[in-house]
């Protein structure tokens, strides 16, 4: 099986400027190609990874990646699915972030011997914005930006000059990686596309040179909506930032719907595999949902916490283990009063709850259950003693745990 086959069979491949020509080359030549990754956070998350796992299965088939860590665009910001313009940074945090982002990078993509290329867009900073007007500018037309939908979408809130350059930036990005290293295709998101035709269009105009565009498909549900966020945020790469169970938890709770697509997308398991789950029902999703977590889990921190979470995942499930792994919240003896602590404060305490109004809601909604117990009165108090002999564990909704000790 060729490497676009395995793409398309796999349903990441969104759009292509030249699908012809992209498959000719994929199959039977080595490309150069780049997907440009802004630093806007210190670390990465789920959407970053999807990128990450085309980025390594063009490497596996034998093509050069090339990673661009924005630190130059992400001095503007992309407007792209924005409601209001970014929060502007300094340099000095964009540089801590694309730091961070080339370690995590690191871990996936082999930058050995030239198998692969990490470069940041620096040549930004120091443009001269008459030279760079004169070079790049004239080969946009402002009618055709208007139309494109990553502005579209932000004329009726009102779109700064200031962001409306982003697409000149990211264009030429690649103009510089094809001078560089002879870069003919960039990748990325599929809300990328605007931004992509831009810069492939300017190679194009002035390299005289074949230059290609193709977007994969966003990590969505089945109803459209867009995966990796939780209710505290993002689900981040950086242990630290999402534990290693969290994440696991994350995968282990995808809907039915959603599971085989996420092996597809996001995994390395042999498509054939995959494909023979389409027909799984009831207690066979469930396994798939494990191994869809387990594998990522084990990609992204390794074998030693996949296992620690699947353990602790088996044993709110049912089956055995331990809750080692699980979000804990240590409580203090000036947490009590006379001996206990009300079920409300406990909630806000360990962060379940951001108040006592949203606790008193999900009480009310019977979403609250402590220790297989489901919580009906807002005036249950959890006794000090209670929680001194062994861990209480607390169960919001369906799918998140969290572990109370003293």
């Amino acid at each position: 099986m060729t490497v676009f086959e395995e793409l398309q069979r796999r349903g990441l491949i969104a759009q292509m400027t030249h699908p012809e020509r992209i498959q000719e080359m994929l199959d039977n030549n080595k490309l150069t190609f780049y997907i440009g990754f802004d630093a806007t956070a210190d670390s990465l998350h789920v959407g970053h990874f999807l990128q990450i796992v085309v980025m390594k299965h063009l490497q596996m088939a034998g093509h050069r990646p090339i990673a661009l860590l924005g630190t130059g665009t992400t001095m503007v910001g992309d407007p792209s699915g924005k409601s209001d313009m970014r929060k502007m940074m300094d340099q000095e945090t964009i540089r801590h972030n694309a730091d961070c982002f080339q370690r995590q990078i690191s871990r996936f993509i082999d930058f050995s011997d030239g198998k692969a290329i990490l470069e940041r867009n620096d040549w930004l900073l120091d443009l001269n914005y008459i030279q760079f007007m004169r070079e790049i500018g004239v080969h946009f037309s402002v009618n055709e930006m208007l139309t494109a939908e990553c502005f579209k979408q932000r004329m009726e809130r009102g779109l700064s000059f200031f962001e409306f350059n982003y697409m000149l930036m990211q264009s030429y990005d690649f103009l510089m990686l094809y001078r560089k290293y002879h870069c003919q295709l960039e990748m990325g998101g599929n809300d990328q596309w605007s931004n992509i035709l831009g810069g492939m269009k300017l190679v194009r105009r002035v390299e005289n040179d074949e230059a290609f565009g193709m977007t994969f498909t966003l990590l969505t549900t089945k109803e459209g909506k867009k995966m990796g966020k939780t209710e505290n945020g993002a689900v981040w790469l950086d242990p630290n930032k999402t534990s290693p169970y969290e994440f696991f938890q994350y995968w282990r709770n995808v809907a039915d719907a959603d599971v085989v697509n996420c092996l597809k997308m996001l995994t390395f398991i042999p498509i054939e595999e995959i494909e023979a789950m389409e027909t799984w029902e009831g207690e066979q999703l469930n396994k798939a949902k494990e191994l869809l977590a387990y594998n990522l889990t084990e990609m992204v921190h390794g074998k030693d916490e996949a296992e620690k979470a699947l353990e602790a995942s088996r044993a709110l499930f049912g089956a055995g283990g331990n809750h080692s792994e699980m979000p804990t919240t240590i409580l203090l003896d000036t947490d009590f009063a006379d001996g206990a602590i009300n079920i409300m404060d406990l909630l806000v305490k360990t962060g379940l709850a951001p108040s006592k109004g949203e606790a008193r809601r999900l009480i009310q909604q019977g979403g609250i259950t402590v220790n297989d117990t489901k919580i009906t009165d807002f005036a249950h108090n959890v006794a000090k003693s209670d929680v001194a002999a062994a861990p209480v564990i607390i169960k919001k909704g369906k799918k998140v745990f969290h572990k109370v000790t003293l």
